[in-house]
């Protein structure tokens, strides 16, 4: 159940339902075009994250509404994590802290024993965490691939192929990206379904998202989730078995990714990591330049 919350005078609280999700997407994009030189945030990514079958929308998010208007947001993914966002104008009143200690009451209350968010760094709500005892966790950076630069064409092994997945292979696909995230994640192995609700059932996913790599007897080795915007190819996930690795798989599927963002439109290309998972020195290796870096800060429960 989500915790209480104390909010300024003249506001009010309560959990938010799903039909909020697009709400919630407008005080995110008011947050981010403030803090950053373009958003990031989808409504997508609210209304997929939300329909996992294993979140519980009211029992894990709050919203700080003025009058009818939903002004700040919170909310706990269940595995040590938060996001929140406070409109702009509402800033300087409290909020943040209160929804900070809104996430601690929660997660507490989950059996969490940590929590923490990412923000830009230097931002407001990287200020505001830092203020309250925050450590970094860890730093991830925005890569976007300067204009008219291609990622070097990186030849694969002989047998292997790299191309769209077919739905049959969707739970090899999950199992390769969960086996690689959970190396360096501490976490609970995500659910399947969970997984599809993200991807496969996000708004606007089509078939030739999901790009993999198979060997030569077929088995899904490497694979990368591409989402499209209008103008931009982002690679949202990428991973490799770990006993493929070194033999230029992740390479191969840069290319072919980006390729297939171009092919539908894309006129930019980006991805993002974190210092977890080692993989910077790689992506700036083949090209790509840092454009934003973010910071994750958590707190002991």
């Amino acid at each position: 159940m989500s915790a209480p919350i104390t909010v300024p005078e003249g506001l009010t609280s309560r959990p938010l339902r799903r039909e909020d999700a697009h709400a919630v997407f407008e005080v995110i994009l008011a947050q981010e075009s403030h803090d950053l030189d373009e958003p990031m945030i989808e409504e997508a990514d609210i209304v997929s994250d939300w329909s996992r079958p294993g979140f519980d929308v009211a029992g894990s998010t709050v919203g700080v509404f003025d009058g009818e208007r939903l002004v700040a947001y919170g909310e706990i993914s269940g595995t040590g994590r938060g996001d929140a966002a406070v409109d702009p104008a509402y800033r300087g009143r409290g909020i943040g802290t209160a929804l900070a200690h809104w996430m601690q009451d929660t997660a507490r209350a989950m059996g969490e024993t940590e929590i923490g968010m990412p923000n830009p760094r230097g931002s407001a709500g990287d200020r505001l965490l830092e203020a309250l005892g925050y450590h970094v966790r860890w730093e991830s950076w925005g890569l976007e691939l300067p204009a008219g630069a291609s990622v070097p064409e990186r030849p694969l092994p002989e047998g292997y192929a790299v191309r769209a997945a077919e739905e049959s292979e969707y739970d090899q696909v999950w199992t390769v990206q969960e086996d690689a995230f959970l190396e360096w994640s501490v976490r609970d192995r995500q659910p399947f379904e969970d997984w599809r609700a993200q991807i496969v059932n996000r708004p606007g996913f089509e078939p030739w998202n999901l790009r993999v790599v198979v060997d030569p007897d077929g088995r899904v080795v490497s694979m990368a989730w591409l989402q499209l915007t209008t103008d931009t190819s982002y690679i949202a996930r990428l991973a490799t078995r770990a006993e493929e690795r070194g033999r230029g798989l992740a390479q191969a599927l840069l290319v072919d990714a980006f390729e297939t963002g171009r092919a539908h439109g894309a006129t930019r290309s980006e991805l993002s990591t974190d210092s977890r998972t080692g993989a910077l020195g790689l992506y700036e290796k083949v090209g790509m330049a840092v454009t934003s870096t973010w910071v994750n800060r958590g707190i002991a429960l």
